[in-house]
Order: C-alpha cells, then sequence, then structure tokens
C-alpha cells in the first residue's frame, strides 16, 4: 500500500497522477493544488478510468489529507515560456516552494520530497534549507530526465536498445549540464572505441559528441516551441525514480541532491550519481570523473551558487 501526493495539477502533475496509475505504482494519489476544482477535475478524470488498471484511489484534497504519504512530489511553480531558460523563473518559483513547506510538512514529515519544478536544482535546496526534513529525503528530479534523453540519442546513433547504452548526464538540469564521456560506453564497449568495435554488415555512424550534446540541452526548449510544453518525458521520468524509491532493490540515478564536498562540492544541490532505495538516498556513487570533468561539476556549482547569491532564499 503505497500512498503519493502531488502537489500542483498542472500539465506535469497531473500526467505523473496519470502515469502512477497506469504503472500501478501507488494505491492512493492525492493531487492538490491552489485551484481545487482543477484538482478535482484531474482526479475525477483519471479516476473514471481506473476500472481497467490495478486498484488505486485517487483524489484532490488538501494538505491534512497528504498525512501518511510515502512520496510527496512537488510540480507547483510557473511554467517556462518559449526562449525562457529554468533560472529565470528563480526567485517566483522559490516563493511558492516557500509558502508550500510549512503547510505540507506539518502533514507529512515522513516522507520522501521529490521536487520536479524548475529551477529544480535551486528549489531541491531551498527545500533543504528550509524544511527540516533529513537530506536523504529530499530530492530533485535533476538530470535523470537529461540521461534519458541522452541515452535516448545514443541509442538511436547505434541502432540498439537503451538498455544497453550506459552514459549519464551531471551538473545542473539546465544549461552548464555536461556528459562525461570518458564513462559513457554500450555493453561495456568505451562510447570512442564503439565505431570500431561493431562488427557486420551494419555500417555505425561516427559518433559527434557536439551533435549530441546539442541534442541533450535544447530537447526541452524544442518541445516547448513546437507544443508549449513538456511533460510526458518528465512524467514518465518521475513515475520512474517514485517505483526506485519504493523498491526493496536499491538503483543508481542521476538526481539532484545536496553537496557536502563531493568532488570538492559544497552547499548546493545539483546531479551526481546516487544510489536510491527504499524511501531515500543511500549513498553518492563517487564515479572516476577526469579532471576537464571535474572542472565541469564546479563550473555547474558555481552557475547554481551565482543564482542562490542573487535570490532570496
Amino acid at each position: 500500500m503505497n500512498k503519493i501526493t502531488i502537489i500542483g495539477t498542472g500539465s506535469v502533475g497531473s500526467t505523473i497522477a496519470y502515469t502512477l496509475t497506469l504503472w500501478g505504482i501507488a494505491s492512493e494519489i492525492v493531487m492538490i493544488d491552489i485551484n481545487n476544482e482543477k484538482a478535482l477535475g484531474e482526479a475525477l478524470d483519471i479516476r473514471q478510468g481506473v476500472a481497467f488498471c490495478n486498484p488505486c484511489s485517487i483524489y484532490a484534497g488538501s494538505y491534512s489529507d497528504a498525512a501518511g504519504s510515502d512520496i510527496v512530489i512537488i510540480t507547483s511553480g510557473v511554467a517556462r515560456k518559449p526562449g525562457q531558460s529554468r533560472l529565470e523563473l528563480a526567485q517566483t518559483n522559490i516563493d511558492i516552494i516557500k509558502s508550500i513547506i510549512p503547510e505540507i510538512t506539518r502533514y507529512a514529515p515522513e516522507a520522501v520530497y521529490l521536487l520536479v519544478s524548475n529551477p529544480v536544482d535551486i528549489l531541491t535546496y531551498v527545500f533543504c534549507k528550509r524544511s527540516g526534513i533529513p537530506e536523504e529525503r529530499i530530492i530533485g528530479s535533476g538530470t535523470a530526465l537529461d540521461t534519458a534523453r541522452l541515452r535516448s540519442r545514443l541509442s538511436e546513433y547505434y541502432s540498439i536498445s537503451q538498455n544497453n547504452v550506459h552514459a549519464y548526464v551531471l551538473g545542473e538540469h539546465g544549461d552548464s549540464a555536461f556528459i562525461p564521456w570518458s564513462l559513457a560506453n554500450i555493453s561495456n564497449v568505451p562510447i570512442e572505441e564503439c565505431y570500431n568495435s561493431f562488427t557486420g554488415n551494419q555500417m555505425m555512424p561516427q559518433l559527434s559528441y557536439e551533435e549530441v550534446e546539442e541534442y541533450v540541452k535544447k530537447s526541452g526548449a524544442c518541445v516547448i516551441e513546437r507544443k508549449g510544453a513538456t511533460f510526458y518525458a518528465v512524467s514518465i521520468s518521475v513515475c520512474h525514480i517514485c517505483k526506485c524509491l519504493l523498491n526493496r532493490v536499491d538503483s543508481t540515478l542521476t538526481v539532484s541532491t545536496m553537496m557536502h564536498g563531493e568532488y570538492g562540492v559544497n552547499d548546493v544541490c545539483l546531479s551526481t550519481l546516487n544510489t536510491v532505495g527504499n524511501m531515500g538516498i543511500r549513498n553518492k556513487v563517487m564515479l572516476p570523473l577526469n579532471d576537464t570533468e571535474i572542472k565541469a561539476l564546479h563550473n555547474s556549482a558555481e552557475k547554481l551558487k551565482e543564482i542562490i547569491r542573487n535570490t532570496n532564499i
């Protein structure tokens, strides 16, 4: 019996609720929004299809209904507009998160908090600093989606299942994110050797690192430009994080957490590889990054710290 509360029932929050229901991850889903009519409508729409899914009680509620939640997912905030960076949203969404924190933690002090709203690294930091919730139970969705986009693009390059692609995006969920190419591989073949290592009739293309990096960084903006918002892929990635949190077997994910000296980075939230298990972060996985990659991580941390210094946390 798993209970998940979702705060914010816009496109992302509602699609998360829908995907959680389809996947049978939760037996109870509470949807909370400042616009209660919207929450009521979204919950009703999903609930009317539950007869064809695993049993699930899904309803609109208030903060008090979050009591007993295993996971609280926060998607509230102003959406990113075409041409707008995630970090330009910072102060508005910081203020929204600050107003939510005392309301939700009062009723769900034992939950794992999963931050999805952008800029996700900044909001995860705010939640760590202001909520009183142990840091191992505060997670930003971070670069989990960016990593999925990277693996998707590499699988297209080599016409192979994404399950065989092992590569990560680290740092900020935003413009300063980077790919540690030294660790990228397909079925244990280093990415730089794949062109010569795959034999047979199918000709492997020469990988363009720049093209792949551009694809990963611009994917969200491209979707927003074409359809106005991103919500399917981010919802799937969030539901995957939830599944890992509720599993008894730990998984590794690139999610945003507070840094305490790892790789020489302190007092900022950004994405590195973490072990995620039953109800929280187990530990950080110290990847063997090279000097260039560590420098890129430090650059990402500094970009985020600049925002923190210039906003009212």
